[in-house]
């Protein structure tokens, strides 16, 4: 009889588990990819190279992410600056940028070391293909516009939100600049991707 009672009782617990996940709001099942959850700030998703506001490329052609890259995914050749036409400020720019994202482990030690901001990281993360070719995005894909709207290797993707390519830079705004507190209230970096960012709060220890 006891074993029975404690067989019942065990029962009980786990069908009101059960309801409460259902019809309350213990249900974790998302619908993906209908549905895309909301990515945490810092979260790591694809590389996307940035242009300052006048329409110049950040990157200078340094290989500093390149030579940082753990996974050794990154492929970048520098190139002297037309004098009459410059692709960037400086006296070299990225000539060529290649990713293998099937390499990368996406750790952001290449945004860590870029000291322009060239390279940031998105929060698109679904980048399924089915050519090894396909997965190494370039410089075509990577760049963003002279507008500031981001590219992609595919111009449609069911599974794919591309407004993703939008959001990100959380690893950038919780390191910039460098965390003095004279830089609080700064803008640290240029508006990219058509969005522009707030001032970061919080480098003298704010509580939030």
């Amino acid at each position: 009889m006891g074993m029975i009672s404690e067989f019942a009782k065990g029962l009980k617990v786990t069908f009101g588990i059960g309801m409460r996940t259902v019809f309350k709001d213990g249900l974790v099942t998302e619908q993906y990819p209908k549905e895309f959850r909301v990515k945490p700030q810092r979260f790591h998703g694809r590389h996307q190279l940035n242009r300052y506001p006048d329409g110049t490329e950040k990157c200078i052609g340094c290989e500093l992410c390149a030579g940082v890259c753990p996974a050794h995914c990154i492929y970048v050749r520098g190139a002297d600056n037309p004098p009459d036409a410059p692709v960037s400020p400086g006296e070299r720019y990225g000539f060529v940028y290649d990713i293998n994202m099937l390499r990368c482990i996406f750790c952001g030690l290449c945004v860590e070391a870029c000291p322009t901001g060239a390279i940031t990281m998105t929060h698109l993360f679904e980048m399924s293909v089915t050519d090894r070719q396909d997965a190494i995005y370039t410089k075509k894909e990577l760049l963003v516009n002279e507008d500031g709207s981001p590219n992609h290797m595919f111009d449609d993707d069911p599974l794919a939100n591309y407004e993703e390519l939008t959001e990100g830079d959380g690893w950038m705004r919780a390191t910039a600049p460098a965390g003095r507190a004279a830089y609080e209230g700064v803008v640290g970096w240029t508006p990219r991707a058509g969005k522009a960012r707030e001032p970061e709060k919080g480098q003298s220890g704010e509580e939030t």
